[in-house]
Order: structure tokens, then C-alpha cells, then sequence
């Protein structure tokens, strides 16, 4: 079994020999080098060196200034300091630059090989431990993106879940077919519009667009599909939904942020909305950025009582309404985008949703 190569740098010819002569019959490989500069040349040329054994005092270079460019090469080279008994406190300041130990001149020779055993197994914990980390890192990079991958899965899995009760849903009030998908977009349009880039904020807001009528579910037919106008008491009936939503929401963990929206996505900035009357900037700003997005889609989506309008006219009418029901924050965005921008962001919703149509 391989005990470890060690290189020997003296310039005493009889010093270099007398250690190498005893590290080898202890089961060590040995190289020599008569100066630090035959030293750092074997050096480079033997990656598989492991400890270096250097005189401090030596002509052209001491051992002390070979020391600082071993440990610059690889830190992890065990390096033993041969002193003479007037280097003690030289080789002792060695130490603190990374000397592993020292001995002394005239030599102990069992003292020489058990402070190199000693250098050995700690280089070999030393290479382990490094090993082991370089492991676990691995790992954890592998478990990562293992959980990343997982999380990406669920999320998608999710989404699948969420659009196809969402369709049901819209399947089901015939007048809104196609209107939560909308939405969905031109919420997410307007949030990037007004510089919201973080992910899981954007995300939150895909859930709450999405899922905003789910409260509809608890509405009765015969009001939720009632072709007339709704009495009193039918109207009262059908302004629970967004608490009925957020009730069905709020218990579910990765839906908690959204369930808020849900539940007020018909606050008006004025404080003339429902369910709590809230009024400018204590409504939610996903709730205030929907409350567009809802208004964009409901104005320009053909309904039984009414054909859609013109993007201009539904610009104006937001204009109109902007800083009583709406955010003018909000509205300010979208005026400056171009009504072309929003033509062909709606043709392009649109053309989605059929296509996900024919493949479903």
C-alpha cells in the first residue's frame, strides 16, 4: 500500500540521501532536489508529490520562500521544515504560513517518520473531507434540481387542475365563457406593465385572475343564468360570491395571497365596492390591477345583452371611470400603451384559447 511520495530539499548532498535511504525503508517513494528551484520544477512536473520536506536555510531561495509558492500551488501539500537548532523560531513562523511541523537537525530518524505519518493521515482527512463536500455539494445540486423539476411538475399540474374548474366554471355562466383565461392575460400584461417582475408575485396574481369568480359556484342557477335583470334580493344573493371564493380559497396554503384578491376584486377605488367597501391603496394591488383587466375584457367580449365594444370606446369609458372605480394609477398605464398593443393582445388570447380548445 502506497504510504505517500515525498519530495526532499537540501543542499546537503549527505542530509538528502540519509532521509530519503530511512523514509524508503518505511515504505515512502522519494524524490530529492539540491535547492528550492530543482524543488519547485519536480514540484510542477508531479502532481502526485504529498508532502514536501525542505531545508530552511539554502542558497538562492530559503526554504521559507519555497514554502509560500508550494502552498500557493496546492494548499493541500503537506510541508515539514528541516532546521537547525538556531532555525527553531524559524521554522516555528513557518508553521503560521502553513508548515504542517518541523524537525530539527541533528535528526531523530523515528522522529522524522512518525511527524511524517502524522503529515500523511492528516493530508489524506484533509483529501477525504474535500471529497466528501465535493459529494454532498454534487448532492445537493442533483436534489435541487431534482426539487426544482418537481416543483415546475406541480405547478403545471396545478395550472391544468385550476383551468380546467376554471372552464367548467365558465362553461357553466354561458355569458363569461373564455373570460377567466382572458383575464388572466391581461392581468399579468398590465403587472408587467407597471413593472412587477417578481415571480412569485406575478404568480400570486395568476391565481387570483384565474380563480376570481370561483365563488360563482355557490351562486344558484337560476341567478347566476337569469337572462333579465336581477331583483333586490338575487343581486345581494349574487355580491356573496367573491366571499364565498375567498372562503374556499383561503384554506388552501399556495393559494392563501391569491384567495385576498379573489375577495375583493370588486372593491372600487372609492370605496363604492363590495364586499367591504375598501377604498384606494388599502385594496389589494392585484385586486386593483384585476379590477382593470376584468373592466378591458367585460367591455370588449361579445354578451348576450350587449356586443363588444371598439378598444377606444372602452378606453374612453375607463378614462371616464378612472379614480371612482378604478385605480388611476393603473388606468395612466394603460392609456399610455398603444390600443394597437391591446388589439392584438386580445386577438392573441383569443387564438390561445382556441387552440386549447381543439386540443382538448
Amino acid at each position: 500500500m502506497r504510504k505517500g511520495k515525498i519530495l526532499i530539499t537540501d543542499d546537503e548532498k549527505d542530509i538528502r540521501e540519509l532521509l530519503r535511504d530511512f523514509l524508503e525503508s518505511e515504505g515512502f517513494e522519494c524524490q530529492l532536489a539540491a535547492n528550492a528551484f530543482e524543488a519547485l520544477e519536480k514540484f510542477k512536473a508531479d502532481s502526485d508529490i504529498d508532502l514536501l520536506m525542505s531545508d530552511i536555510r539554502m542558497p538562492g531561495k530559503t526554504g521559507l520562500d519555497l514554502l509560500d509558492e508550494i502552498k500557493a500551488m496546492n494548499e493541500d501539500v503537506m510541508v515539514i521544515m528541516i532546521s537547525a537548532v538556531k532555525d527553531i523560531e524559524s521554522a516555528i513562523a513557518a508553521m503560521s504560513k502553513g508548515a504542517y511541523d518541523y524537525v530539527s537537525k541533528p535528526f531523530k530518524l523515528n522522529e522524522v517518520a512518525f511527524v511524517a505519518n502524522k503529515a500523511l493521515e492528516k493530508r489524506r482527512l484533509v483529501l477525504e473531507n474535500k471529497e466528501y463536500q465535493k459529494q454532498l455539494e454534487k448532492m445537493v445540486e442533483e436534489r435541487t434540481s431534482e426539487l426544482k423539476q418537481a416543483l415546475i411538475e406541480l405547478d403545471k399540474t396545478y395550472n391544468f387542475t385550476l383551468r380546467a374548474m376554471v372552464t367548467a366554471l365558465d362553461t357553466r355562466d354561458t355569458e363569461t365563457q373564455g373570460h377567466s383565461l382572458r383575464v388572466v392575460r391581461f392581468t399579468l400584461k398590465l403587472a408587467e406593465l407597471a413593472g412587477i417582475a417578481d415571480k412569485s408575485t406575478l404568480k400570486i396574481y395568476e391565481y387570483g385572475a384565474l380563480l376570481h369568480d370561483i365563488g360563482k359556484i355557490g351562486i344558484p342557477d337560476a341567478i347566476l343564468r337569469k337572462p333579465d335583470k336581477l331583483s333586490a334580493d338575487e343581486w345581494r344573493i349574487m355580491k356573496e360570491h367573491p366571499t364565498i371564493g375567498y372562503n374556499i380559497l383561503k384554506r388552501i396554503k399556495f393559494l392563501e395571497d391569491a384567495a385576498q384578491m379573489v375577495l375583493h376584486h370588486h372593491e372600487a377605488y372609492d370605496g363604492s365596492g363590495y364586499p367591504e367597501g375598501l377604498s384606494g391603496e388599502s385594496i389589494p394591488l392585484g385586486a386593483r390591477i384585476f379590477h382593470v383587466a376584468d373592466a378591458i375584457d367585460a367591455m370588449t367580449s361579445d354578451r348576450p345583452y350587449k356586443k363588444a365594444m371598439a378598444f377606444d370606446a372602452a378606453a374612453s369609458e375607463l378614462l371616464k371611470y378612472s379614480n371612482q372605480q378604478f385605480d388611476p394609477a393603473i388606468i395612466s398605464i394603460f392609456a399610455k400603451t398603444s390600443l394597437d398593443f391591446w388589439v392584438a393582445e386580445k386577438a392573441s388570447i383569443e387564438d390561445s384559447i382556441r387552440r386549447d380548445r381543439d386540443g382538448l
